[in-house]
């Protein structure tokens, strides 16, 4: 059963009998998820959104939203030699040592973190002479998790590995849980080494429940012989990695393809060690079932390139919200590009808001100003939105983010609407679930983001839509909502109900499958519904065996009226709020009957918006 808590949603997976978690507790230190002591277990979530259907709202089919992804460990483990590992942690250059190292060779991996929050570094392998060569790091960049242009296609996959871990300085052993969505930007090499970018969530019993770890894996199952794991995660308000290798053998395949003794590191010093095993004979199905290979869909950094070509009557929007889990204070940054119907001048404007858990919602405005074509991004009067970093200032509301991907693409709308610009509007989410760290200051009060929930967005169109209703939800464990419900300004149109367009992601796997099928159904039957109004508004539908039934509440006192000027000169109104409600009930037809399947709450974690022209 979902329950609620003041700043926190959780809810019960009733398809594994496992808790998921949404929405920011209210004591949260860290935003890239939360640990749990002996008396249960306290989660993170929260994040994204904009104003909805700007830009893209006037479509009568609409716009796509990508996740971007998650970056790797904070410090890169390193084995060095055949009984020993050496981690470098890339921020201090620590190193602790490791017996559990079974490489033939050795290696090392040393990360360093540039200023923007990226990991570069230099992979040094070392051969049975000792003598050591140079080569380029297997560590992606933590934006990399997206699939390459061109056409080419990557390999997606979910793999569950469960075992036990004894933390230094205790005698007995702890049960432990990995759920990873593994993303690589190619068909993956049997014969060769594939990097690859892990995200998901990872359990320790009594200690640390994350619902946002992130890493990296090296497939190499022939050419070297092993799959690494370097997964980094938070637990008791610390940073620690999680280090280790399958080694492959022959003699025993499916024991070395199955078993993964690790380390656990903090600040580079060993601070556990335990065993993951693949659970064949539960977990064999669900793992082949949920391979993918998907088309290229762009990366982060192509997909925040400006698309206006120099045509009137465009929209452009970069947007990002996020919540500081440690104060539950909702941010948004909104980034627009306005070239006017009538052929004057384009402009760049925008605004930044903040919407205090104690206190009212501020926000300041910045620009008009002239549009200075950037090569990746906004920018525009000092303030920038740009791969991996945000600042900028309007009024008295100041800040300097980075920002980290931490999933991949998620199109709300058909995929091809971002890459053939024949829709009214488009709408994706390079960075559909990430974090970020930094600062955000207004009046007398400064916040410290520290791996907070968040995302970043991106809208090309010709305007808004009639009215229109969004929601973005971080359910917790991985699992996304995204809805965008519209009416267009089309003649013969315009009196239609609204269209909607609602993606859940869970795990490996989009429901539904076609992102048409919510809002057109099968030739207009079995389109879902929306009842579009404030401050409650709902959305229900059903496409195969499953139903689900969303309800989104913006109370008036977190909520932010917004007017603004459409590119045609229309005015339009975005009601926004950065701490909405929202329950979501998931149900599947088993036997005969509705039986849930899973239920999430969200308390002042989630993102939403209803407008109007």
């Amino acid at each position: 059963m979902s329950t609620r808590r003041s700043g926190t949603g959780t809810g019960k997976d009733r398809g594994t009998g496992q808790e998921t978690s949404t929405g920011l507790d209210k004591g949260t230190a860290v935003g890239a998820g939360r640990t749990g002591d002996g008396r249960g277990v306290v989660v993170s979530g929260g994040t994204t959104g904009d104003a909805g259907m700007r830009a893209g709202a006037d479509a009568t089919v609409g716009a796509g939203a990508p996740r971007a992804a998650a970056g790797p460990a904070v410090g890169a483990g390193a084995p060095g030699g055949s009984d020993t590992r050496a981690a470098v942690d890339a921020g201090t250059g620590a190193v602790g040592g490791d017996d559990m190292a079974r490489a033939a060779g050795s290696d090392a991996v040393a990360g360093v973190r540039t200023p923007r929050g990226e990991v570069e570094g230099a992979s040094a392998v070392a051969d049975s002479t000792g003598a050591a060569n140079t080569t380029a790091a297997v560590t992606p960049p933590p934006t990399a998790r997206s699939v390459p242009g061109g056409g080419r296609r990557g390999t997606v996959f979910g793999e569950t590995m469960l075992g036990t871990v004894r933390l230094d300085g205790e005698d007995r052993t702890r049960r432990v849980r990995l759920d990873l969505r593994v993303t690589a930007d190619r068909v993956m090499r049997p014969l060769g080494t594939t990097a690859a970018r892990a995200g998901g969530r990872i359990r320790i019993a009594g200690w640390a429940d994350d619902a946002h770890a992130e890493g990296e894996l090296e497939i190499s199952p022939l050419a070297r012989r092993r799959i690494r794991y370097r997964i980094s995660f938070t637990a008791d308000g610390r940073r620690f990695t999680l280090d280790g290798w399958k080694s492959v053998t022959p003699r025993r395949p499916v024991a070395s393809m199955t078993v993964l003794p690790f380390t656990l590191y903090e600040d580079g010093a060993p601070a556990g060690r335990g065993t993951l095993r693949f659970p064949l004979a539960t977990g064999l199905l669900p793992f082949l079932a949920s391979f993918r290979f998907p088309r290229a869909a762009g990366s982060p950094e192509t997909l925040m390139t400006p698309r206006w070509k120099g045509e009137p009557g465009r929209t452009e929007v970069w947007y990002t919200t996020l919540t500081d889990p440690a104060t539950g204070t909702g941010l948004w940054l909104h980034h627009e590009l306005t070239a006017p119907a009538d052929g004057t001048e384009p402009y760049a404007h925008g605004w930044a808001a903040v919407f205090p858990k104690d206190g009212p919602v501020r926000h300041a405005r910045f620009g008009p100003a002239a549009w200075t074509p950037a090569v990746n991004g906004f920018t525009a009067e000092g303030v920038e939105a740009v791969p991996g970093r945000l600042t900028g200032s309007a009024g008295a509301l100041r800040w300097d983010l980075a920002e980290r991907a931490a999933d991949a693409p998620l199109f709300t709308f058909p995929r091809w609407s971002w890459r053939r610009p024949l829709l009214p509007a488009a709408q994706i989410l390079p960075a559909a679930r990430a974090s970020y760290d930094g600062t955000f200051s207004y009046d007398d009060t400064s916040l410290t983001p520290t791996a907070a929930p968040g995302a970043s967005a991106r809208i090309y169109g010709h305007g808004n839509a009639r009215r229109w209703a969004w929601l973005h939800a971080d359910l917790g464990g991985g699992d996304v909502l995204e809805i965008v419900a519209a009416v267009s300004m089309r003649p013969g149109l315009r009196r239609l109900p609204p269209l909607v367009f609602l993606r859940l992601r869970r795990g490996a796997r989009t429901w539904p499958r076609r992102a048409e099928r919510s809002a057109v159904g099968w030739a207009g039957l079995g389109r879902f519904r929306a009842a579009v109004g404030l401050p409650v508004w709902t959305i229900s539908g059903r496409a195969g065996l499953r139903r689900i039934r969303v309800e989104v509440t913006q109370p008036e006192d977190r909520t932010l009226a917004l007017d603004y000027t459409d590119p045609d000169g229309s005015p339009a109104v975005c009601r926004n709020s950065e701490r909405a409600d929202a329950h979501v009930l998931l149900e599947r037809w088993w036997f005969g009957g509705w039986r849930t399947e899973a239920e999430w709450t969200l308390d002042g974690t989630a993102h939403a918006e209803v407008g109007s022209r």
